[in-house]
């Protein structure tokens, strides 16, 4: 681990370590905090247990939440010493009384106030995203979705119709598909392998193939039509019905949404139920809203940061 990105990480921990320790005065039990802990350290009076230093590679972003760390890897150990760092920073500023100051006040109560809010959030996201959530918002999308069909075609692309009808005619004449593309083909994606497309729904490509394709049968050969790449003739490999995501493909998608929605609704209810007046004037066309958690699942390829739709099928490739 990075000396300089460690010594940012005990900073930012300690001033935590220092908020809990100064909002209260009490003492954390030394008592195992999760069934089957087990003390890793001492730092004066205080335990440092297997789950302090969990949390803290999973806060620095070291391992998922969800992913073990063996107390015996090189990784536990580097997080260990950061975390044991944390705590003589920690006990150190109390001992000389700079969380008396004013200033440092404030910013261990804000220090609080987001630790509190995070404990919330991770309280209320446990609540609600669980396996019967999931498992009842993916039914809910296979009824709504309409169900597609899915290609497998090869192609070749052409920068003028005239090359692309010749093509098209050198075609009836018995050359093969695949070597024309390798040798005509200006789409360097696919012209090395013969053109091949794999398997595609329309939606996701250019404008002109959902028409093309829009009667085409397995084996038969349609266009020249045009493209924002060029002309195009295509082969039809195969046709079928689209399968349907499957659950574990769509979880991802799917914990994300309704994260997001448990902390909206969340925020929503909080503000309802108390008085909040901003200050100062909001600058034209600008709104509150929540802000998607920084633990939220990291976004889908084209997915809104601020609000998540729905999660929909993809298609395969």
């Amino acid at each position: 681990m990075n000396r300089s990105v460690r010594l940012r990480a005990v900073v930012v921990i300690a001033a935590s370590l220092l908020a809990l320790t100064a909002c209260g005065r009490k003492a954390v039990s030394d008592k195992p905090p999760e069934a089957g802990d087990v003390a890793v350290a001492t730092v004066g009076e205080r335990t440092v247990w297997a789950s302090d230093v969990k949390r803290e590679a999973v806060a620095q972003g070291l391992i998922g939440g969800g992913e073990p760390l063996d107390v015996s890897s090189e990784l536990f150990r580097q997080v260990l010493d950061g975390v044991i760092d944390q705590k003589l920073l920690a006990a150190e500023a109390v001992r000389r009384k700079l969380d008396a100051d004013p200033a440092a006040q404030r910013r261990l109560a804000a220090a609080r106030e987001r630790i509190l809010g995070d404990i919330l959030v991770e309280n209320s996201v446990e609540k609600a995203v669980n396996d019967n959530a999931i498992r009842a918002l993916y039914q809910e999308l296979q009824k709504s979705n309409r169900p597609t069909e899915e290609f497998r075609a090869r192609q070749i692309v052409t920068a003028t119709q005239g090359d692309a009808e010749a093509i098209r005619k050198l075609l009836t004449t018995g050359a093969t598909f695949e070597s024309l593309a390798m040798a005509r083909s200006t789409d360097a994606a696919t012209r090395f392998s013969g053109g091949d497309l794999g398997y595609f729904t329309t939606d996701v490509m250019p404008e002109g193939y959902e028409t093309a394709l829009k009667s085409a049968k397995a084996g038969e050969v349609v266009g020249p039509f045009q493209t924002d790449a060029g002309w195009v003739v295509l082969r039809v490999e195969d046709r079928r019905p689209e399968e349907p995501i499957t659950l574990e493909a769509a979880r991802p998608q799917i914990v994300r949404f309704l994260t997001y929605a448990e902390v909206r609704d969340l925020l929503e209810n909080l503000r309802k139920d108390t008085k909040v007046k901003v200050l100062m004037e909001t600058p034209q066309g600008a709104q509150g809203r929540p802000r998607e958690p920084a633990s939220a699942p990291p976004p889908a390829p084209g997915a809104q940061a601020a609000e998540p739709a729905a999660p929909k099928p993809e298609p395969k490739t």
